[in-house]
């Protein structure tokens, strides 16, 4: 009789019995600037290298800095003419092909201890591991498999990695982000149990991963300053507030997020776009042959990817931050039209640009959709669309196959066009 009730307490509870997730995070210690110092046989911990381009002048953003340089108070984050100017500096132009080169050469080593589907690649030197159903097979705990993972990357690259553990996404991050730096070995553990002592007290709540400064603000108006604060506040008040972000909130300051590492996250609508930072101050005339660069850019991926869009979407961002402005335009029906799409963007422009400097641009294409059939416009000759159309058809075919820079407008030759120099780069920088 006891061997059978024994039975029947197994059949129901352990379908019911949850295995304690572990999600790691680790991330590349100063990337940028260690892939240059260990390309060039220098001690990361002691050399002074910033990874920036000095012919851009002395307002060019850094990239990254050295860990020898962090350590002693210089930011990531800065332009060149913000650094201090104690230290004889060696300057590391971005590489990006070789940064997305050493980035892989990680993820490739990852997957030698989990499978592709339990990797979530956040960023260029971040990934996210789900490390459950690998502890039992390697025998060890969370802390010695992220540790096992970090040192194989150290001894097959050269890199330093750091890593966070934690019952879910966010509290990994949460210990990558807030206690990893404090710990020995940079490697810090965030479980549920740990969120009143270890989550509770984190201030200022912009230090939280996903909580920029407007959001900060915001809470700091409502009177929530910790995350303690923000656990115990009403969700209903909450969403009102912020929407179904404001729920969000509430559960990650609780230690709950539901997130799946296997979920592929498929959005709902998608939009292309293309955003740069000036190499110097633009008036507002000549900034008109940037948007016709982006343009004709974004316009030509679009046709190649047979979408038409029915919404663009124009930022201007002016100089010393004196402001700028979004603004968007519902088109009258979809288009692909390089043309019609430069039009329509000049109208925003012209509407609400001032007569400042300008530093920054971007354009976004939105309401996407398949471009099953062609749609003329009335109010144009059809014959005129469809040569112009086949002529933009044309020049794409003959980029793809020899080259962004093979066929360009005449402007593209004027020192205030970035197009050429664009078409050279990886996310904005040298290749």
């Amino acid at each position: 009789m006891s061997i059978l009730i024994l039975i029947i307490f197994l059949f129901y509870t352990i379908p019911t019995m949850e295995k304690q997730r572990s999600i790691a995070v680790i991330d590349l210690k100063a990337f940028y600037s260690y892939v240059e110092c260990v390309d060039r046989g220098l001690d990361p911990w002691k050399t002074p290298l910033v990874v920036a381009d000095k012919e851009r002048g002395k307002n060019t953003i850094v990239l990254s800095v050295s860990p020898y340089l962090k350590q002693r108070g210089v930011p990531s984050r800065l332009r060149i003419n913000d650094l201090p100017k104690k230290y004889d500096y060696i300057y590391a132009v971005p590489r990006m092909e070789r940064y997305i080169e050493k980035s892989a050469e990680v993820v490739k080593i990852m997957m030698e201890f989990v499978s592709e589907e339990d990797i979530h690649v956040y960023s260029i030197d971040e990934a996210f591991v789900d490390l459950t159903t690998y502890l039992n097979y390697y025998k060890k705990t969370p802390l010695q498999m992220v540790k096992m993972i970090i040192d194989t990357i150290k001894e097959k690259t050269g890199l330093q990695a750091t890593g966070g553990i934690g019952d879910n996404f966010f509290l990994a991050k949460v210990a990558l982000d807030i206690y990893a730096k404090h710990e020995r070995n940079g490697i810090a553990t965030l479980r549920k149990d740990d969120v009143p002592t270890k989550l509770w007290p984190i201030t200022p709540l912009s230090k939280i991963w996903g909580i920029g400064a407007r959001t900060e603000a915001h809470l700091n108006k409502l009177g929530i300053y910790n995350m303690e604060q923000l656990a115990h506040s009403n969700r209903e008040f909450m969403r009102s507030e912020f929407g179904i972000i404001g729920e969000q909130l509430v559960d990650q300051a609780n230690g709950i997020d539901e997130s799946d590492i296997r979920e592929e996250y498929v959005p709902k609508e998608k939009s292309l776009s293309q955003a740069q930072v000036l190499f110097k101050d633009f008036n507002k005339e000549d900034a008109k042959t940037i948007i016709r660069e982006m343009c004709d850019d974004l316009s030509s991926r679009m046709r190649n990817e047979n979408k038409i869009c029915g919404v663009v979407s124009l930022y201007i961002g002016y100089s010393k931050n004196q402001g700028g402005f979004a603004r968007q335009m519902s088109l009258l029906q979809e288009t692909d039209d390089s043309e019609t799409l430069f039009n329509a963007l000049m109208e925003i422009y012209m509407t609400h640009v001032k007569d400042l400097p300008i530093r920054n641009i971007g354009i976004n294409f939105a309401k996407l959709k398949n471009n099953d059939f062609s749609q003329l416009n009335i109010f144009e000759k059809p014959e005129k669309q469809i040569q112009r159309h086949d002529l933009q058809k044309t020049m794409d075919r003959l980029q793809d196959k020899y080259g962004k820079n093979i066929l360009l407008r005449a402007s593209a030759l004027t020192e205030n066009s970035t197009i050429i120099e664009r078409h050279n780069q990886i996310g904005g920088h040298r290749k």
